[in-house]
């Protein structure tokens, strides 16, 4: 399923050319929501296992547009596991301190240690994004920024951790259903903010950086997955199997128990 979104290094792709309707891909959506569930379930064991292991150390990054499902996306698929292995971190502006350093000096600090299952809302991917399309420093500047991050992945890679990139890609007409619902129910007017339609008027302006962020960083070591995301039941079901398959590869294991414990007995 998750594979067919899979990107090729060096394979250019249109955005435009991707289908953000995952009903393309699967068509039943209760057979869809049955197989999540038990995918799920499958993941909370094999998290178990990879917490318990203590050696290998996965990172997985979510990106989207506003409202293109991340926290929903952590909130479902993440639903059920041992929090204690599971670190999420959001990356929103940066903090007068973070700007006195290297852009990914705040990113390398919450990339997860072994043991752990690492998830990024945002990331270091908004220093090509939203710094581009609201000019906030010149090209010059977050153009070799793409280097720079396939660098940094690598030495992700190269000492141990497993990376996954997921682009949730919905379609502007989602987007803007998505914004009403929020407006037309009171109990989620909070996560609305008004900045975001200023954001959806330049939707296209960030369609091109998007692409050309997936052009440019997917890598033999990290390369994108750009997920079908306007049907949530397609969208959860393919990143779990994806997280799932991906640490079956790994294939975490329960740490050797002490000799002796079947002679024991607790009085």
């Amino acid at each position: 399923m998750y594979s067919q979104h899979v990107l090729t290094p060096g394979k250019e792709i249109r955005i435009g050319d991707i289908s953000p309707d995952g009903k393309e891909f699967y068509a039943d959506r209760k057979k869809a929501e049955k197989e999540f569930k038990d995918v799920r379930d499958e993941l909370i064991s094999l998290q178990n296992k990879f917490y318990a292991d203590g050696r290998h150390k996965l990172l997985v990054v979510l990106q989207a547009m506003d409202a293109g499902g991340k926290d929903s996306t952590i909130r479902k698929v993440f639903k059920g596991v041992n929090p204690q292995g599971v670190a999420v971190a959001s990356f929103k502006a940066p903090s007068k301190n973070e700007l006195a350093h290297d852009f990914l000096w705040r990113i390398h600090q919450k990339v997860p240690p072994a043991g752990m299952i690492g998830v990024f809302n945002r990331s270091h991917y908004e220093d090509v994004l939203v710094v581009r399309v609201d000019q906030l420093v010149p090209e010059a500047v977050w153009r070799p920024r793409y280097q720079m991050i396939n660098d940094f992945e690598r030495l992700l890679t190269s000492t141990g951790t497993t990376i996954l990139k997921f682009f949730l890609h919905i379609s502007k007409d989602e987007q803007r259903q998505r914004f009403q619902d929020r407006l037309d129910d009171p109990e989620k007017h909070w996560k609305f903010d008004s900045a975001d339609l200023e954001k959806r008027k330049k939707w296209e302006t960030y369609q091109d950086a998007f692409e050309e962020m997936l052009n440019e960083c997917t890598t033999e070591h990290a390369p994108w997955f750009v997920i079908p995301a306007n049907q949530k039941w397609y969208r959860n079901l393919a990143i779990t199997k994806a997280i799932v398959d991906t640490i079956k590869q790994i294939g975490p294991e329960y740490p050797p128990e002490e000799s002796g414990l079947e002679q024991l007995v607790v009085e």
